[in-house]
């Protein structure tokens, strides 16, 4: 059963999550400890921390592509054990085949799940659309930009309507100026699709600019030091960025990793 926060609805509970992997003739690497927090529905909630924190290995145990050492993870109250329908994950790179068109990359989950192509094939070319990739829909991933590609990949996330997005530094190879218009575009993709997001990032002013809370991490083994709540209006444009209260978020976040 979902639970109510402050008006808000919990859609993933993380409850003292730890993640130790054990070496053969050498010490074990303790990654994560004793993680907590919920994410609510329809939130956008970005993970910071130092480089080696363990904010990817946070992502792929709340996925259930990688079994837990202690705590627990529920989506909608279910346990989670194993990947779920429900989650959508975009990864560092795009990961599209380039044997297959834009199109057929997005469809590739419904393919796998033998559902009715026909019946996906439109919001497929409503995801393209609102991600500005209409007309694109029969070029090969050669033939896009890294923006491009990403955009491409965020639409396959979403084509089975999951109810989370997780994101794991998606935009982290892309040059400033493109990163910028990717975050621009996924505030638009957000306020759309009206999701829950999990964003990865190592980038402090991305995780300001596009959340509603931020969850910073310490260094390995990664505990939650701080959840900053962001309370800057929408939508946000580039001139955020330049405003006291924007810089202010950015160095209460920043000291708080270096300080630890």
């Amino acid at each position: 059963m979902k639970k109510k926060n402050s008006e808000r609805t919990t859609l993933m509970k993380v409850d003292s999550l730890s993640k130790i992997f054990e070496r053969k003739k050498i010490e074990p690497i303790t990654a994560l400890k004793n993680i907590s927090f919920d994410a609510y529905e329809g939130e956008f909630l970005s993970i910071v921390g130092p480089s080696g924190c363990g904010k990817t290995t946070l992502l792929r145990l709340v996925s259930g592509i990688l079994p837990m050492t202690k705590g627990e993870v529920t989506l909608n109250g279910e346990l989670i054990k194993k990947p779920q329908a429900g989650i959508g994950i975009v990864f560092q790179k795009a990961v599209l085949f380039k044997w297959r068109t834009i199109l057929e990359n997005v469809m590739l989950p419904v393919e796998v799940k033998g559902l009715n192509t026909e019946e996906f094939r439109k919001k497929a070319m409503d995801l393209l659309e609102l991600v500005g990739l209409k007309g694109f829909e029969k070029r090969s991933p050669k033939e896009l930009s890294g923006g491009m590609q990403q955009r491409a990949s965020i639409c396959r996330a979403l084509i089975n309507d999951p109810s989370i997005l997780l994101m794991d530094e998606p935009f982290g190879a892309l040059d400033a100026l493109t990163r910028d218009k990717m975050n621009l575009w996924l505030q638009k993709i957000w306020s759309e699709e009206k999701k829950t997001v999990i964003f990865v990032t190592h980038y402090i002013p991305e995780a300001v600019f596009l959340s509603d809370r931020v969850i910073v991490l310490t260094p390995r083994p990664g505990q939650v030091c701080n959840i900053v709540k962001i309370d800057l209006p929408r939508p946000r444009g580039e001139n955020v960025k330049n405003t006291p209260k924007f810089g202010n978020y950015v160095r209460k976040i920043r000291r708080c990793i270096t300080d630890v």
